[in-house]
Formats: structure tokens, C-alpha cells, sequence
């Protein structure tokens, strides 16, 4: 009797145990941890509640002044309901976790036969796999590895939507300031049609100087009108990643980009910290691991044999009744796990291949982002520095000369267009530093400006004789 207790009390003791396997939170708190350290942004996960009304307030309340990146960042990992359908990705690999730790419900068969004399005969089986408590803690680690590499991918779904939206934010900024000059470009070919057509009613010009002011018109309302459905389709785009809708879509966004920071992140060791800080590669880790640890489990299990052991009571019609244990084992005579234990072998060289492959294309994005940061920001300070001094000297000798009337109208509004048209492509050189740069800390997997600048000082020096070369481009 003490011995059936004590087993019970084992048996208990593990059920128990499985039950609560993994955090109660299913990981989530982890996640968050790395939404605050690495984006400095706050989460919340939605699990069949209802709506937060903190949270909506929150909302609210950052799209009611003009919109920062950081704000639309945050927005978007509050409200993006399809990073809501993520976070249900750890539910699931905690349920499975869970589900692992227990062991499989034992089997109880019953049988009765009529008739009987003088006692009805019946006899009952009780059966549990003993292998399948042999392979609990096999299984276990085997969930737990799984579990660790979904929790590691769903954070790094959090920072890839950060970097995403991040970016997007830049894009619309930008759109919506060539938006502004290039109104200002059809302010200035509108004055200057103008113009032309009291010349051309005074007999001043001719009807060729006339129509080539009327087209450049034109020209200029067409790519106004571009530049409009650009604005309107990134706005859009913005909105989608932070999930809003109805009448939160009317926001209005911050109206200029930020310049070229004096200081620059240098490119040693960006690759290094990416190998150590991208949680998509610690994900495809772990999943070697799971894969190693489930390629053990099916090696141990096709090397013992299936065996249960059952308890059986029965009684015979006439009242004698009988009991006692019951073994069952299976034989490994035609099928030994060679196949089996082939393709686990073959699925741990693939999760080896993919791991290796996307080591090696995360060195590469990063090599590429920052090319690109790098690039953007050397033609960012050409423009600031030597084309625009340039445009506004030009526009100023051309006001110095119309004034004493040795240039006509005409050649001064050119001047102040060229000027604009300059200052439109600063802002496209502004905007792809700020994606390029968007794009690097999400290629190193995490923020960047917490970082010391490595090599700062020698890309100022190798910096003047790119600019020197950028008109050459």
C-alpha cells in the first residue's frame, strides 16, 4: 500500500510539474524587455480582453500633435494588429511546451460477458507506456528549445515592424517636403507665365519664348501632382504599420527632416555586434538545438523498444477472480529507425545550412545598409555645404542683376527655381540617409545612437574628397 502511494504521489508530482512548465506570461515579459532595451518602446499584448482604454488614450493622445518618428514607431507597436497575431505565436509554443511535460493519459479496458453463472464474468486491463515517461525530460528539452526560438523570432518581429515604420516615417516626412517645394516651384513658373503672357501681349517675346514658359508650367503642375499621390500613398503606407484607421488617419506629420548628425556610427565592428545582437540568427540557434535534442529523442526511442506495462484483474463466472501484472514489448525485427534516424540526421544538417546562410546574409545587409548610409550622407553634406551656398549666391547675383536691369525676369526665375529644384534634391539626400540609417540598426539589431562613433574621425578626413568627387556622379 505505502509503495502504490508513493508511486501516486510520483505520478502527481510530474503531472504537476508539466502544468507548470514555462512562464505564466508565455514569454512576453521577455519580449518586452527587449522592446524597452533595444526600440526604448513600450508593448502590450491583447489576449481576448477588452479593448485598453490606456492604451487607445495613448494613442490618441500622440497623434494629436504634429507626429514624430519615435511616436509612429511606438504607435505602430501598440496598434498593429497583425504584430497582435504574432504574440499568439507564443501562446502556442507555451501550450506546446506544456503539452510536452506531461505524460500521455494511461489506457483502462474493460470487458463483461452474458451470460454468467453463477457471477456475471468481467475482467479489467490498466496500461501506461513506460517509455513515455523514459523520454519526459527528452521531450521537454526538446519544447523548451522550440520555445525559446519563437520567442526569439516574435521579438525580432517586434524591431523588424520598429525599423519598418521607422523608415516609412522618413519616406512620408520626405514626400511631403518636395510636396511643399515643388508648390513653390509652381508658385514661381505660374509668376513667371504670367510674366510672359503681358511680354507676349506688349510684343516683348516671342510666341516660341511664350509656349516654352506655358510648357514649363505645365511641367511643373504634373510633377506637383506627383509629388502629391507620393505624399498620399506613403501616408498611407504609414498608416497601415501603425494600424490606424477612420478618423485617427487624419494626423499630421513633423514638417521637416532632420539634418546629417555631426557625428557618424563608424563601420568596425557593426558586423560583430549584429552576430551578437540579431535575434532572428539566436532564433535559427535554437532551432538547431531543438532539431539536435528531437534527432536524440528519436534515436533513444527507436533503440528501446515499445514496451507497456498493464494491470489486469478478471473474473471468472464462477465467482474466482484472478489478477496480476502484464508486459508488452515491441520488437524491433523489420523496422530498426534506420529511416527515422536518416532524416532527423538530415533536417539537423539543413537547420546547420540555414543558420550558416543567414549569418552570412546578415553580414551582408549590413555591409549594404551601410554602404548606403555612408553614401547618402556624403551627397547630404555636398548638397548642404557646396550646392545650396552655391544656389543661393547664384539666385542672389541674379536679384543684383535684374535690379540693374541686366537680366530680364525670365532669368531670374530660372535662378530661383534651379534653387528650389536643389533644395528638392537635399531633401531626397536627407531622406535616404535617415531610411539607410533606419535600415543599418535594424541590420545590427538594435538602436545605434547609444553607440560610441568608431572610426569618426577618419571618415571626416576620407569625407571632403568624396564631396570634391560628388559632382561627378
Amino acid at each position: 500500500m505505502r509503495r502504490r502511494r508513493a508511486l501516486l504521489a510520483c505520478g502527481l508530482l510530474i503531472v504537476a510539474t508539466g502544468c507548470t512548465a514555462g512562464p505564466r506570461d508565455s514569454g512576453f515579459g521577455q519580449v518586452e524587455s527587449v522592446a524597452a532595451d533595444r526600440a526604448a518602446m513600450q508593448l502590450r499584448w491583447s489576449r481576448a480582453t477588452p479593448p485598453d482604454e490606456t492604451i487607445g488614450g495613448m494613442v490618441r493622445s500622440m497623434l494629436q500633435g504634429d507626429l514624430t518618428a519615435d511616436e509612429a514607431v511606438q504607435i505602430a507597436l501598440l496598434n498593429n494588429l497583425s504584430l497582435q497575431a504574432t504574440y499568439e505565436e507564443l501562446g502556442i509554443a507555451h501550450g506546446e511546451l506544456i503539452q510536452a511535460s506531461l505524460l500521455s493519459n494511461p489506457t483502462l479496458f474493460g470487458e463483461v460477458r452474458f451470460p454468467g453463472r453463477p457471477r456475471i464474468p468481467f475482467e479489467v486491463d490498466f496500461t501506461q507506456s513506460f517509455l513515455d515517461l523514459l523520454l519526459l525530460p527528452l521531450r521537454k528539452r526538446v519544447a523548451e528549445a522550440q520555445f525559446d526560438a519563437t520567442r526569439l523570432r516574435v521579438s525580432d518581429e517586434v524591431l523588424e515592424l520598429a525599423a519598418q515604420t521607422r523608415a516609412a516615417y522618413y519616406e512620408a516626412q520626405a514626400a511631403q517636403q518636395v510636396v511643399e517645394m515643388r508648390t513653390t516651384v509652381v508658385e514661381a513658373v505660374d509668376a513667371s507665365a504670367d510674366v510672359a503672357d503681358r511680354m507676349r501681349a506688349a510684343g516683348n517675346i516671342t510666341e516660341l519664348d511664350l509656349a516654352n514658359e506655358q510648357a514649363q508650367r505645365q511641367r511643373a503642375k504634373l510633377e506637383l501632382a506627383t509629388s502629391e499621390a507620393d505624399w498620399l500613398d506613403r501616408r498611407e503606407h504609414l498608416n497601415g504599420l501603425m494600424g490606424l484607421w477612420g478618423p485617427d488617419t487624419q494626423w499630421s506629420i513633423a514638417g521637416r527632416l532632420l539634418d546629417i548628425p555631426d557625428s557618424e556610427i563608424g563601420p568596425v565592428g557593426l558586423e560583430r555586434l549584429a552576430m551578437e545582437q540579431r535575434l532572428d540568427l539566436a532564433a535559427a540557434r535554437r532551432e538547431i538545438e531543438a532539431t539536435a535534442a528531437r534527432v536524440g529523442l528519436t534515436n533513444v526511442a527507436t533503440i528501446i523498444p515499445q514496451f507497456v506495462v498493464a494491470g489486469h484483474y478478471e473474473r471468472e463466472p464462477e465467482g474466482v477472480g484472478t489478477a496480476g501484472p502484464s508486459l508488452e514489448i515491441s520488437i524491433p525485427l523489420f523496422n530498426q529507425g534506420q529511416a527515422v534516424s536518416a532524416s532527423g540526421a538530415a533536417r539537423l544538417r539543413q537547420a546547420q545550412d540555414r543558420y550558416a546562410a543567414l549569418a552570412v546574409a546578415i553580414r551582408t545587409e549590413v555591409r549594404r545598409a551601410r554602404n548606403r548610409m555612408w553614401a547618402a550622407r556624403r551627397r547630404a553634406l555636398y548638397y548642404r555645404d557646396a550646392v545650396l551656398p552655391l544656389q543661393q549666391r547664384i539666385v542672389e547675383q541674379s536679384q543684383l542683376q535684374y535690379n540693374a536691369m541686366q537680366i530680364g525676369v525670365f532669368q531670374l526665375l530660372q535662378a530661383r527655381q534651379a534653387q528650389v529644384s536643389a533644395g528638392r534634391e537635399y531633401i531626397e539626400t536627407l531622406r535616404d540617409y535617415w531610411v539607410a540609417r533606419a535600415e543599418l540598426e535594424r541590420a545590427v539589431g538594435g538602436r545605434l545612437s547609444g553607440r560610441a562613433p568608431a572610426e569618426h574621425d577618419h571618415h571626416a578626413k576620407a569625407e571632403p574628397a568624396a564631396q570634391e568627387g560628388a559632382h561627378h556622379h
